[in-house]
């Protein structure tokens, strides 16, 4: 009864006619600058903080928290339509939501992302509500021996979502991995594997990365396409209607992704983009059909969607109840909170629970809005396919030049953005997925970072990884995964021999 008493007092202060106002401002603009490849809320974030001193506090916050989670409903249009994401944890949408584009189903894609986005967060906010005592005590158990683990899991998972050969997941994997360690040690201060160049001290850009390897090299491979006319089907809410097999498909995949997402974003220094990644390669394990999947699955678009939404609503977890910021975003809203004279932490629910409870219930408002403000603006998306390639090609090179360059003000990212594009296109002709490299890219560096910190803590036992329980397990499920690939592997060979002898076998008797 208590969390419906304080659910009702954070209901009053939500629904002031002010912080309503503050709550649609945010989310219509996370919506545009989603929408927006490479900008991002992290820069939207950043430029509206200095405007956030004039307006009272718990507006100012619900603002900003608004930009984040609206930016991540729009992050995937882009990367359905365009095949252009504007943010890693976007980037799995592009590897069945733009299969769906192609045949003609960009509006049920469109729709689908809606509401598996609305799914998402309600599932984690509701967990938000709930159990954030709990989800921070686990969180408090997690060292860096349970970290290591948990990524290294993540990466084994990772090469499975290659479509084709394990071999060339594990192989993008290694170089994503490869690529994470230019730069700077965090360490010693030594630059590694920069060249000597020296805009590579600080390491290679990750939007350049994700766009170069999706959006530059789909440019690239689609040059000859370059005098058809663009082509998008007439939307209407009929066409966008998704078919009883598209909801029987996706109704399970979404509270998989919710609960991934929930479970990922609540521990501080993961984010949603290991949470997507986890839930797209979660579903191509259990799915019956897994060659689907990277030709238009559907639930390969909702279960990520549902499970990155749901991060971002938990990632508020370790920000709000241990003032532990879990990405460059969550550190941003720390600040403003700080900056606003509220202190995060294991008191703040106690001393502020009107302004603790007011953010969860406008996290649910905002959501409300989104789901309202999205599905009309599905047909104004699409349209962009109407535009001529001739003219839109250029318009996205445009865009992600200013996206890349917008991160760190500096024209070697244009640069290294075309290197890039330039390889996933020669990547995508040898049939070497891109989705793999990006995560081994993401997770590589904080991998390196919680190995050393786990071996320090342990002088240098190794052990450290098998004796404690919650890393074993991790471990445990990284092995069976892997065991699980390779019996695949294996049985599938079997098969195509057993095939391919039968076939002969016919031959010969018909001869």
């Amino acid at each position: 009864m208590e969390i419906f008493a304080n659910l009702a007092a954070g209901f009053d202060a939500a629904v002031a006619p002010v912080t309503l106002m503050y709550c649609f401002i945010g989310v219509l603009l996370g919506t545009l600058v989603g929408v927006l490849p490479g900008i991002g809320a992290l820069a939207t974030i950043s430029l509206l903080l200095p405007i956030t001193y004039h307006i009272p506090p718990g507006a100012a916050i619900i603002m900003l928290a608004g930009v984040y989670y609206g930016a991540c409903y729009g992050g995937s249009t882009a990367s359905i339509l365009l095949n252009l994401p504007g943010t890693p944890s976007a980037a799995v949408a592009c590897l069945d939501g733009y299969p769906m584009s192609k045949q003609g189903r960009a509006g049920v894609a469109l729709f689908m992302t809606t509401i598996a986005s609305f799914v998402g967060a309600f599932i984690g906010l509701v967990i938000l509500a709930l159990f954030t005592p709990s989800i921070s005590e686990l969180g408090l158990k997690f060292g860096p021996a349970e970290y290591f683990s948990m990524m290294l899991l993540g990466l084994i998972a990772a090469s499975t979502l290659a479509s084709g050969s394990p071999a060339k997941g594990i192989s993008m994997v290694v170089l994503g991995l490869l690529l994470g360690m230019v730069g700077t040690d965090v360490n010693s201060g030594v630059p590694r594997f920069d060249f000597d160049i020296p805009e590579l001290m600080d390491g290679i850009n990750l939007v350049a990365l994700a766009m170069g390897v999706f959006g530059v090299s789909e440019v690239i491979a689609s040059i000859n396409n370059i005098r058809r006319e663009g082509k998008a089907e007439r939307i209407t809410m009929r066409s966008m209607m998704p078919t009883k097999e598209d909801w029987r498909r996706s109704i399970a995949p979404m509270l998989r992704g919710s609960g991934i997402g929930s479970f990922f974003g609540a521990l501080p220094g993961t984010g949603s983009s290991i949470a997507s990644f986890m839930s797209y390669a979660l579903e191509k394990k259990v799915a019956k059909e897994p060659e689907r999947f990277g030709k238009g699955a559907i639930e390969g678009v909702t279960a990520p969607e549902s499970a990155n939404n749901a991060a971002v609503q938990t990632a508020f977890v370790p920000t709000l109840s241990l003032g532990i910021p879990g990405d460059a975003v969550m550190a941003l809203m720390l600040g403003a909170l700080i900056i606003h004279g509220i202190q995060p932490g294991p008191l703040m629910i106690t001393e502020q629970p009107v302004l603790y409870w007011g953010l969860i219930v406008s996290f649910i408002i905002g959501n409300i809005m989104l789901l309202i403000l999205n599905i009309p603006l599905i047909g104004v998306w699409v349209s962009i396919l109407r535009i001529p390639y001739r003219v839109l090609y250029p318009a996205i090179l445009v865009f992600i030049s200013l996206g890349v360059y917008s991160v760190n003000n500096n024209t070697f990212d244009i640069v290294m953005v075309a290197i890039i594009g330039a390889i996933g296109y020669a990547m995508s002709v040898l049939r070497f997925e891109a989705a793999p490299l990006l995560l081994g890219f993401i997770l590589g560096p904080m991998m390196e970072e919680y190995l050393r910190r786990a071996l320090l803590l342990s002088r240098g036992d190794p052990m450290v990884f098998v004796e404690r329980p919650i890393s074993a397990t991790l471990l445990a499920c990284g092995v069976g995964l892997l065991v699980w690939s390779i019996w695949g592997v294996v049985k599938r060979t079997a098969r195509e021999r057993a095939e391919e002898a039968a076939g002969t076998s016919a031959a010969t008797q018909s001869t």
